[in-house]
């Protein structure tokens, strides 16, 4: 058979000519990459540069190993198989140059000068250029300190993941000086091994703080005074060394208030000789934490006699006495020692009180103090709120976020895993920090902490969903299936309670999005809308059915498959009982009786589903998992009434 003849229009031949002169005059276009924690600045600029097998490596006096490794592993990962060492870069760049550089140097400035910038001067804050040059070109990681360049690196790492980095000028610092997350929960503390990836996740997202201070360690709370036995202080000691491998600050916290004798010197002493112990293996940031106590009624008669009568503004005086002498101990020890941190027993709202009035009065103005927002869980924090504080803690308060976790009776049988919001642009200007208290899930956590970071990094630049979506990109080792899995398991736990009846966040917004279309169309549509529309329901139940599977096949975090296990088990099931409530609408429209069949199956399967019960022990408050609650459940009881199906069949005779 002859070949069928093709003709060309005259713009289709232009084109194909043109390509054929100019081999990239068709290539694909330089974009913007997108970073997270979302940059202060970044801008392209003409050309790319090609890692490709072979990168000349620079690296400037002062920067650290554990900086070189981490960007060799990036140059790995991208499928750079031989990297040279060199002493400075070349005026012929015939191959990928990488320049690491701390300070301000005159390479630095020389590899910088040409986009016309120089090094971010901020604290923790870092310069990239790239530039394309000759057959190969020139990136420089520069940071302003060890932290700022330990960021850059991570920069790097997201910047290289496709083998070919546009040109561009990137600064970058972080909006707040503390940014991180504290183990402060109730329930089951992490394991050490929870404890040594979550470390290496704040490295990656540059948080540079971790508060160690689990509730239910006795020795940090019940049995404060007594030493920690020697394995347990050569575990902290090991997270301690992995914490600062990925500049992360380890804060150790200790909970004396149930028992403390605040005007007897010898429990002065055993903070002090607690921390000494601590000091000793490394760890040099302290914490005290007074939250949770009954703060009107002395543990000791010696406080009576020293302080008064018990009060709200005697307690506020006790505990500016004894954290004042921790304090003064601190710096006496270690003069380079960071200030004591202090969460006070009125720890939310910003109202004036004789408490808090005791507190700005006597408290050392060196020692940070940690609040809560506007209330224990707060549904919004606003700049105002934030002055507010201010004004009543008499410095910038350091925020104790209680997002996500999930230590209370509201979020029994839930994961939360909404996007970080409600959180207002501006509050760099009124905090020192933002600290994540993370659920009992160390995994499932980063999904929400991945957007505490970030916007505690860049709070005006914070972008939530694209964060939220980058997350579950993370979580899944950047497979695009896993990640809509992911993605669509968040929106099943998106609620997010408070202590009170009104959650901050409502349960499975894209799900209710999705089935009330499905209703409204059934109800108010002609039959080809509805038949699309019930398709639509059907393809987006399979997903959901399927979603368990996706996300157990592999590529996923499997620390996040195994603690969110239960929610994986009835996310299945509940995939399944919308199938069949998908099937059993079809059949309804069809005026099928097996329309019967199916709805009774979904309740089957939604009953089963509704069952399923969470990790016993895995968190403080046990119960039935909840999966889209009050949405996916609703529509599944609703959908048998949303169309008449019953009728009349004529017996055969």
């Amino acid at each position: 058979m002859a070949a069928p003849k093709v003709e060309l229009t005259a713009s289709a031949l232009l084109l194909v000519a043109t390509a054929l002169a100019s081999p990239n005059a068709l290539a694909e276009p330089t974009v913007l990459p997108a970073i997270f924690p979302a940059p202060v600045s970044i801008a392209l600029e003409q050309g790319r540069v090609t890692l490709g097998s072979e990168v000349v490596l620079v690296v400037g006096s002062g920067v650290e190993p554990g900086i070189v490794q981490v960007v060799r592993a990036t140059l790995a990962n991208a499928g750079v198989r031989t990297v040279q060492m060199a002493r400075r870069v070349p005026a012929n760049l015939d191959r990928p140059h990488l320049l690491l550089s701390v300070g301000d140097s005159g390479a630095v400035r020389e590899a910088l000068g040409p986009s016309g910038v120089t090094l971010d001067a901020n604290a923790e804050g870092y310069t990239i250029v790239v530039r394309a040059q000759g057959a190969g070109g020139l990136i420089t990681l520069a940071g302003r300190d060890s932290d700022g360049l330990f960021h850059a690196a991570q920069t790097f790492r997201q910047l290289a993941q496709r083998g070919t980095i546009p040109a561009l000028v990137l600064q970058d610092h972080p909006s707040m000086p503390v940014r991180g997350t504290i183990e402060g929960f109730y329930g089951a503390p992490w394991t050490m091994a929870d404890r040594t990836k979550h470390l290496d996740f704040l490295g990656t997202m540059k948080a540079n703080t971790y508060v160690y201070s689990p509730k239910d360690d006795p020795y940090a709370r019940a049995r404060w005074r007594d030493p920690y036995p020697a394995e347990t202080l050569k575990a902290l000691s090991t997270l301690a060394t992995t914490a600062r491998r990925n500049h992360v600050d380890f804060v150790y916290a200790i909970s004396p208030g149930p028992t403390v004798c605040f005007s007897d010197p010898a429990d002065a002493q055993a903070l002090e000789r607690k921390f000494d112990a601590l000091r000793a293996i490394g760890i040099r940031d302290f914490y005290v934490a007074l939250d949770d106590i009954e703060y009107k009624k002395w543990n000791c008669d010696r406080d009576a006699t020293a302080f008064g009568p018990s009060s709200a503004e005697a307690a506020g005086v006790a505990q500016s006495q004894l954290l004042n002498v921790v304090q003064a101990d601190l710096v006496a020890k270690d003069r380079t020692a960071r200030p004591l941190i202090v969460v006070p027993t009125e720890y939310f709202d910003a109202k004036e009180s004789p408490y808090k009035a005791a507190l700005r009065k006597h408290l050392d103005p060196r020692v940070v103090v940690q609040w809560t927002g506007t209330d224990v869980v707060p549904p919004a924090i606003s700049v105002p709120d934030a002055k507010a504080a201010t004004k009543a803690f008499g410095r910038k308060t350091l925020l104790w976020d209680n997002y996500p976790v999930n230590d209370y009776a509201q979020t029994t049988g839930r994961l939360l895993m909404a996007p970080y919001v409600q959180r207002e642009p501006g509050l760099s200007g009124e905090l020192t920090g933002v600290l994540s208290n993370p659920m009992n899930q160390e995994a499932p956590s980063r999904v929400a902490v991945a957007g505490v970071v970030a916007f505690a990094w860049n709070d005006k630049g914070y972008d939530a969903q694209r964060t939220w979506h980058a997350a579950a990109r993370d979580l899944a080792g950047g497979d695009a299936q896993a990640t809509e899995a992911l993605l669509s398991l968040f929106d099943t736990q998106h609620l997010a309670p408070t202590f009170g009846t009104q959650a901050w966040q409502e349960q499975a917004p894209q799900m209710r999005t999705l089935l009330d279309g499905v209703r409204e169309t059934i109800s108010e549509g002609d039959a080809l809308g509805r038949q699309a529309a019930l398709a639509s329901l059907a393809r987006q139940a399979d997903a959901l059915a399927g979603a368990s599977d996706l996300i157990r096949a592999g590529t996923v975090d499997p620390s996040f498959v195994e603690q969110s296990r239960p929610w994986l088990d009835a996310l299945q099931l509940w995939g399944r009982a919308l199938q069949q409530t998908a099937a059993g609408l079809r059949a309804a429209d069809q005026q099928s009786e097996a329309a019967g069949r199916y709805f009774a199956q979904a309740k089957a399967l939604a009953g089963q589903a509704a069952a399923v019960q969470s990790i016993p022990g895995a968190t403080r408050f046990s119960g039935p998992i909840k999966i889209a609650d009050g949405v996916l459940d609703r529509f599944i009881k609703d959908a048998p009434t949303l169309i008449s199906w019953e009728r009349a069949v004529p017996t055969e005779r």
